[in-house]
């Protein structure tokens, strides 16, 4: 039996969650000590392990909690699945590290390598559901992104993000050029084949999006150079009138 600060010693997880873990029915200590202290075993700790890795795959913790009380949860089963996405981000990381690697070596100007981080595409899902989670065209992306892997979710991130920078490239000019109004309806023709359909209507509240400001508008410009954001949100309010 393990006390919780040589837990949180060994593990690095703080007192605090560990408490909070157990508050919330994650992780229940084996039992206490005399004084009340949380005091935890073998399977306690196991337990522990299984946690950490599907945090370590950005599992939320109420999916988390849902997983493993489920009665047909199967620990050999779940851990073959972690070490596969646990593969699947280190390929990822790989490709990212020879991407910058190759900017490096040849000296070329390229879009930040992080523009192209799963982590953007999962942004982009959050955004668009608080903007019209309800609605059939957001069914419709929950449907096409749970066909899609890992690497495919990878390739579209930088597809999308290709498309920002074809952006950026034309920002110079004025956004109703006849240029800048074809790249809006590039990317609207994208978003439907890939995402969802995306109507005008959607389209003009993606535009209020893009130049909103915050991470979402520095993502897009990280892809395009400054002001892509913006020169993008202007196109597509000139083409949508």
């Amino acid at each position: 039996m393990m006390t919780v600060k040589q837990v949180s010693e060994l593990t690095g997880v703080s007192i605090r969650t560990l408490r909070y873990y157990d508050n919330i029915g994650l992780l229940s200590p084996a039992g206490h000590t005399e004084g009340g202290y949380r005091l935890y075993d073998d399977t306690a700790l196991e337990r522990l392990q299984q946690i950490l890795l599907f945090r370590e795959l950005e599992f939320p913790l109420k999916d988390i909690i849902s997983i493993m009380e489920r009665k047909d949860f199967d620990r050999r089963k779940a851990l073959d699945q972690q070490i596969e996405l646990l593969e699947l981000k280190k390929q990822h990381l790989q490709k990212l590290i020879d991407f910058a690697r190759g900017i490096k070596m040849l000296g070329v100007r390229a879009v930040d390598f992080t523009a192209f981080d799963r982590s953007k595409l999962d942004e982009y899902a959050q955004r668009a559901k608080a903007e019209w989670g309800d609605t059939p065209e957001y069914k419709e992306f929950e449907e096409k992104d749970s066909k899609r892997t890992a690497a495919e979710n990878d390739q579209l991130t930088e597809r999308l993000m290709t498309i920002f920078a074809e952006f950026g490239e034309l920002k110079g000019g004025s956004p109703d050029s006849a240029e800048a109004q074809a790249q809006v309806r590039k990317l609207q023709s994208f978003i439907t084949e890939n995402m969802y359909t995306c109507t005008d209507e959607i389209l003009r509240g993606l535009g209020k999006m893009y130049a909103a400001g915050g991470e979402f508008t520095e993502n897009i410009d990280r892809a395009g150079g400054k002001g892509t954001a913006e020169f993008a949100a202007a196109a597509i309010k000139v083409c949508l009138g």
